[in-house]
C-alpha cells in the first residue's frame, strides 16, 4: 500500500528540506521557487495523478464489453506519466490497472513483454501495445468518448 507513495513522499521531504535550508540561509526567493517545483513533481508521480485503478480481470472484462483500451501502469513510471498527461481528460475513458497492486495485471504485462514488466502496456481489442504514442491511444477511443 505504501510503495506507490515512496517517491512522492521523498520528493516532498527533499524539497521541504532544501527549501528550509535556503530560507534559513537568507535566500527566500529560490526557496519559494524550489518548493512548488518539488511539490509538482511529487504530484505528477503520485497515484492521485491517475484515474482509479481496477483489477486486471475486471478491466479486461470491461474492455471486451465496451471496447475501451486497458492501460497497465505503475507509479513512478515516466512513460506512464507522459501517457496520462498527453491523454488529458480522455484518460478517464480508459481502464487503468496498477501492476504494483494487482498481481494478475503484472502477470499480463509480463506475458505481453517477454517476461518484462514494461509499462505502459495498452491492450486494445485483445492486442498489447508497449509504450504506444499517446495520440495513437487517443485515436483508439470511440469518437463519443473523446469528445
Amino acid at each position: 500500500m505504501m510503495r506507490p507513495w515512496i517517491l512522492p513522499m521523498l520528493l516532498v521531504l527533499c524539497g521541504s528540506a532544501v527549501a528550509a535550508v535556503l530560507f534559513f540561509e537568507g535566500s527566500p526567493g529560490p526557496a519559494a521557487a524550489l518548493l512548488p517545483a518539488f511539490l509538482a513533481l511529487a504530484g505528477v508521480n503520485s497515484p492521485l495523478m491517475f484515474p482509479r485503478s481496477i483489477g486486471a480481470l475486471d478491466a479486461q472484462r470491461r474492455g471486451a464489453l465496451d471496447g475501451r483500451p486497458v492501460v497497465f501502469w505503475r507509479p513512478g513510471c515516466k512513460h506512464c506519466v507522459r501517457l496520462r498527461i498527453r491523454l488529458g481528460r480522455n484518460a478517464r475513458q480508459l481502464h487503468w490497472v496498477n501492476i504494483w497492486r494487482d498481481p494478475a495485471g503484472a502477470a499480463a504485462v509480463r506475458a505481453a513483454n517477454d517476461g518484462n514488466e514494461t509499462v505502459p502496456t495498452v491492450v486494445v481489442a485483445g492486442r498489447p501495445h508497449t509504450n504506444p504514442d499517446p495520440a495513437w491511444v487517443r485515436g483508439q477511443l470511440s469518437p463519443s468518448a473523446s469528445a
